[in-house]
């Protein structure tokens, strides 16, 4: 089978990817049935992060987390197997809270952790793979969503509720493993150090680092633990924080959504300053403190008018649906959904592209 055109053939503009943990053949030519073109790899922790999106039946994962830092050659390996299905591996999609936790709260073992994180980077850059994406939100300590609700057709969409919001707290409100409440400027603190020993490293690999918000942004904190990268502004400082052209955003649509946010000024404001990495495209009704996600036809922000603003903006890059419902018959990685949200987002591409 004939490999994927490279880079400098591609056809620029908005692209459809996938994020998927299984690198099986069945997953990787299904994924190619469906049009997508990028993939981007699920870290393989499913335990510490049991929420409703971990395709935990997937299988030939690659291994990534905690003393668990793919080698070039098994980095290489997956990027030729996904290329001989007519695909690229464009990044890996996000790091495990066991992997950046300790450098998060400065812990013991965070030097162990920055090590494996600039060693996963130059790997990475070694094996051609240009993105690793990131979050600065202890996901499994916290909880992300509460109930679920009912959708169209009785599908079934993640929901957040802050009053149902239980179940965390011990004493002082702590949440779970935490002997103290941490202020916002220690986080920034450890955050700037982060980028510091990081973002170096990335710039001789040639590597972007993309930053998630989140996830559900607004709140300051919770559980003792400031929740940073919960508006625009705190994004923007991200970006000055130490500046490089190897760092910018995962900009998850759904979550700007949360914020109450227009989306497509969003857009305009990171992507006319090249700081859009890649795009997590999904949606929501509502907003903090009460929202649940839905269809990507559906929610709060106009679909069409978002990619009219991508195309506006000169954006070349990769669209993923990231969540999406579980629909009837659906399979853990929610393959019916996802397969309808790329057969919509490439649609819309296509009539927006047309539009020239």
């Amino acid at each position: 089978m004939a490999r994927q055109p490279t880079q400098e053939t591609v056809k620029p503009g908005v692209r459809v990817g996938v994020r998927t943990r299984s690198l099986s053949p069945d997953r990787l030519g299904f994924i190619r049935q469906l049009g997508a073109t990028d993939i981007f790899v699920d870290h393989a922790d499913t335990e510490e992060e049991p929420d409703d999106f971990n395709d935990r039946d997937g299988t030939a994962t690659l291994a990534v987390g905690r003393d668990a830092i793919p080698t070039v050659e098994e980095l290489t390996a997956a990027r030729e197997r996904i290329e001989d299905a007519g695909l690229r591996f464009t990044g890996i999609q996000s790091l495990p809270y066991s992997l950046y936790g300790d450098i998060m709260f400065d812990r013991d073992g965070k030097e162990e952790a920055l090590d494996q994180i600039t060693t996963l980077v130059e790997n990475l850059g070694e094996a051609g793979i240009p993105i690793l994406g990131y979050q600065w939100n202890p996901r499994g300590v916290v909880p992300m969503r509460t109930e679920s609700v009912e959708l169209r057709g009785g599908a079934d969409g993640t929901g957040f509720d802050l009053d149902e919001l239980e179940g965390f707290d011990d004493t002082d409100g702590l949440a779970p493993g935490l002997d103290r409440a941490y202020t916002e400027d220690e986080f920034w603190e450890n955050y700037e150090n982060f980028l510091e020993t990081v973002l170096p490293v990335a710039e001789e690999a040639g590597v972007r680092m993309a930053l998630h918000p989140v996830d559900p942004p607004v709140i300051e904190e919770l559980g003792g633990i400031p929740r940073l990268f919960r508006n625009v502004e705190n994004f923007e400082k991200a970006m000055e924080l130490v500046p490089s052209d190897n760092h910018g955003l995962k900009l998850c649509l759904g979550c700007f959504s949360q914020m109450g946010e227009d989306v497509t000024e969003v857009l305009r404001r990171f992507g006319e300053e090249d700081n859009i990495v890649f795009i997590h495209f999904r949606d929501v009704v509502g907003t903090v403190p009460r929202f649940h996600e839905t269809f990507v036809d559906e929610g709060n922000f106009d679909t069409v008018e978002a990619v009219r603003v991508l195309e506006a903006i000169g954006y070349d890059g990769v669209v993923i649906p990231d969540h999406v419902p579980m629909m009837t018959g659906d399979d853990d990685w929610r393959h019916r959904a996802r397969s309808f949200t790329i057969g919509y987002l490439r649609g819309v591409v296509d009539a927006v592209e047309s539009e020239r």
